[in-house]
């Protein structure tokens, strides 16, 4: 049995909505064995998906097939990431600091800087 793929990576919560999934597939993005596959593309177990996240390509393994929307719990079992550490780091390190610049670390939750602490964040990126 084989599943559309851009159902796929709605079911297994790899996408927020459909319509995301049908796009990233239309875009380009979406990769199966090396090319480009269209939204209708049946997805079978086994296969390997790349996914363009960019500056890296995550890559997913299909351990089980699914056309509805699942649990998270559930949708763990559809799905396995292979993506290699240094790539997901990498990806990590740019959500970080998105743009290469100096910020200063602040505790989730802490509120708004204060007009002190804004000043000295200022002066970081001066630098």
């Amino acid at each position: 049995m084989a599943t559309r793929i851009d159902q796929w990576l709605w079911a297994a919560r790899l996408f927020k909505t459909r319509s995301l999934a049908n796009q990233a597939c239309r875009g380009g993005r979406i990769q199966v064995a090396g090319s480009a596959v269209k939204p209708s593309h049946q997805v079978l177990s086994g296969e390997i998906i790349h996914i363009k996240q960019p500056p890296i390509i995550r890559h997913y393994l299909v351990k089980n097939l699914a056309a509805k929307r699942v649990s998270a719990a559930l949708a763990r079992e559809l799905v396995e990431e292979i993506t290699p550490a240094a790539d997901l780091e990498k990806l990590a390190q740019v959500r970080r600091d998105p743009l290469g610049l100096i910020f200063a670390a602040r505790e989730k939750g802490s509120g708004r800087p204060t007009k002190k602490e804004r000043r000295e964040l200022e002066k970081l990126q001066e630098k």
